[in-house]
């Protein structure tokens, strides 16, 4: 047993230890290989870093990537040294608005969850979970393409009952749509990425688990109900043996279906994200000690998770996929027909028809918009109808309503991934806010079948929608209330502020 005054001996570049849930660890070799880069990790040499730790790394983290022998055993609790967490007044002011949340009954749709998650959450969650790439416009036009689609409903059908029941890749779903993957669940509310296993469970849908998440792995899946099915969300490790084990651990443990992002060999510039970590740094200017740092933390949470991202991944590693998994393999990020058309041609399972909810190219298209390219080129080169049982077509991005989902439905998906409304929901209500959420998209389907006069998802066909005017991109045209109220638009760069001695 180590005290806490010894590991605060350990506190430079040359001999720096670090405690974590209770636990010291020598990390002075690590410090130039960790993604988020040597600064952070010295901010807190010699004490308690399990706060900081905690939202952007999953449990096993630190125990994955340290030799054994830098483990060093256990630290008296009453003898660690405080670590000073500086509240902002921004933070506190948001911390008093937490009290005035509404009752839940109150929340009537997904747009109320992010109305007051953007008043409640800490600031460096708005802006790691709200970012998008450059000027957004993309971000804005996944939720603006839904609204150039039109309804055509049909009438006289006796709609006493309905059922919006469905399946994903053979796995049964009360409802067309996913639980996306989203990273660092953790940022937004301390049980992150459980609080969506708890209600997907409860729902009957199906949950995306994220390689970012907050939570472990195996936490994720241990939180499982019997039978509860859950897909996995990888980016691809330069490091394959890496790859190999996730996949192969992921299958052993059940998940069945693996979607593999092909949209993100660079992560996009995220603007606020950026910006939230210029403001965190009390010196921007300041270089570690040998000025070593691989990795620029003022570009933003995402870069400083991702640097083990492969960009090299290409369509000659399909093979190897199929090799390592009996999983079914689905392309997550795919922006054009030809790139859905050669995934069907290598017999992958389907394709999620997503831009990464408009972070990564601006001006990218939505995906509402590249599934009726896809739908039209597929039919025509392939001979293909959709929905399509051998390869499916999903998509993600700018979801807020059951009607966005069923425009989807009627042009040819399968099913559609929802990700950022859920984030909020749980950072605003935790579990509880996720299961509203579900709730008011069930309530929202069954009440749109029936004036659609769909008894079943089978009866939502491409005859129910008019989408003549989806490829009409009007950027600079407000087209929702409700939406645009929510949108927190760029800032720019601000002079720095002076104290009271006249310093910068």
């Amino acid at each position: 047993m180590l005290s806490g005054k010894e590991v605060a001996t350990h506190n430079t570049r040359e001999s720096c230890w670090i405690i974590v849930h209770g636990k010291v660890y020598d990390v002075t070799d690590f410090l130039d290989d960790h993604p988020g880069g040597a600064k952070i990790i010295l901010k807190y040499a010699g004490k308690d870093a399990t706060q900081e730790y905690d939202p952007i790394h999953p449990p096993n983290a630190i125990t994955d990537n340290l030799a054994p022998e830098k483990h060093l055993g256990d630290v008296q609790a009453d003898t660690v040294q405080k670590v000073e967490i500086i509240i902002s007044d921004q933070d506190k002011a948001r911390r008093q608005l937490f009290e005035q949340r509404p009752p839940l009954q109150e929340i009537l749709n997904l747009h109320d969850f992010e109305a007051i998650g953007r008043q409640i959450m800490p600031e460096k969650a708005w802006a790691y979970y709200s970012s998008a790439a450059d000027d957004e416009i993309t971000n804005r036009e996944n939720h603006a393409a839904y609204q150039r689609i039109w309804f055509r409903p049909r009438i006289m059908r006796n709609m006493t009952t309905v059922d919006f029941s469905s399946s994903i890749l053979g796995q049964k779903t009360s409802m067309p749509i996913y639980i996306s993957a989203t990273a660092l669940g953790k940022l937004g509310h301390p049980d992150g990425e459980l609080n969506l296993t708890r209600a997907a469970a409860k729902h009957g849908i199906i949950q995306m688990i994220p390689t970012l998440a907050s939570c472990s792995f195996d936490e994720i899946v241990d939180a499982a109900q019997p039978g509860q099915t859950q897909f996995l969300q990888l980016y691809v490790n330069k490091d394959r043996e890496i790859t190999k084990r996730i996949v192969q651990h992921a299958e052993k443990r059940g998940v069945k279906g693996l979607f593999i992002t092909v949209d993100a060999p660079q992560l996009g510039r995220r603007e606020k994200d950026m910006r939230m970590k210029f403001d965190a740094e009390s010196d921007p200017s300041e270089v570690s000690k040998s000025g070593s740092d691989k990795v620029d933390r003022s570009q933003g949470a995402a870069r400083a998770i991702s640097s083990f991202i492969d960009p090299g991944l290409q369509w000659s590693d399909l093979p190897w996929f199929k090799s390592i998994t009996k999983m079914p393999l689905i392309l997550k990020g795919v922006q054009c027909w030809e790139d859905a058309q050669e995934a069907y041609d290598q017999g992958l399972a389907g394709v999620v028809l997503s831009n990464h909810g408009g972070r990564q190219l601006d001006f990218a298209r939505s995906g509402v918009e590249v599934l009726t390219e896809v739908v039209k080129h597929l039919g025509e080169q392939r001979g293909l109808t959709f929905p399509n049982e051998k390869f499916q077509l999903y998509v993600d991005g700018g979801v807020r309503r059951a009607t966005d989902v069923l425009k989807a439905v009627a042009l040819g998906a399968t099913a559609v991934g929802i990700g950022r409304p859920f984030i909020y929901a749980f950072s605003s209500y935790g579990a509880e806010g996720v299961d509203q959420a579900l709730t008011i998209l069930r309530d929202e389907f069954e009440m749109n079948m029936r004036l659609l006069g769909a008894k079943t998802i089978k009866d939502v066909v491409p005859a129910m929608v008019d989408a003549s005017n989806i490829g009409l991109h009007l950027v600079s045209v407000p087209s929702d209330a409700l939406y645009d109220t929510n949108y927190e638009s760029l800032q720019h760069a601000k002079l720095r502020s002076i104290d009271a001695k006249g310093k910068l």
